[in-house]
């Protein structure tokens, strides 16, 4: 229920966006059997994004592939979500989950790149995010991965937002960016 909730405060228009790209993650074939013998029809899961923190995805079913492709196309670009970024990565360490799937995804240091498997990959690249970590735990099914991904990015929140909620200064909260890759130049 609070997805839902978190879910209509980030939707925005596709003509707020900017220019959107559409990127096609999984076509899927299905037979159907029947009398005169199978009967195939597509599916396909397009995410849809401007590259500025605002993203969508939807999925196409069709008789053939690009008709299936453009209606996942059409509905990515009705359900765009606004995503809170921190310059070229995430503001903090995230976790998507849904069903069997779950999705880490930690912020890295500039330079770092796009570190995530392909479902992953296609939703960071279409929502803008240049650096970031991610590991993709238990099913690897598409549909729910992707959904995984959503989800967690849905969560982020501003860290400025959180220590004016709280009533705290920024350092007092202890909020430091790109923490793990400071950590790991002071092993060095």
């Amino acid at each position: 229920m609070q997805l839902r909730n978190l879910v209509a405060h980030k939707r925005i228009l596709a003509e707020n966006c900017g220019e959107i790209t559409e990127k096609v993650v999984f076509i899927n074939r299905v037979a159907k059997v029947v009398k005169g013998g199978r009967r195939f029809s597509f599916s396909a899961l397009v995410v849809a994004g401007d590259g500025r923190g605002h993203v969508g995805f939807g999925l196409g079913k069709a008789g053939e592939v690009p008709d299936a492709i453009r209606k996942g196309g059409e509905k990515a670009r009705k359900n765009m979500l606004t995503i809170t970024l921190s310059g070229t990565t995430i503001p903090h360490d995230v976790l998507g989950v849904f069903g069997p799937t779950t999705v880490v995804m930690r912020p890295a240091a500039p330079g770092t790149g796009v570190i995530a498997g392909s479902a992953v990959r296609s939703v960071i690249e279409a929502v803008g995010i240049r650096d970031i970590l991610s590991k993709c735990i238990g099913s690897n099914n598409p549909n729910n991965v992707l959904q995984a991904t959503i989800n967690g990015l849905l969560m982020l929140k501003d860290p400025q937002q959180i220590s004016d909620m709280r009533k705290i200064k920024l350092d007092e909260m202890g909020f430091a960016p790109h923490a793990g890759a400071q950590r790991a130049r002071a092993q060095a």
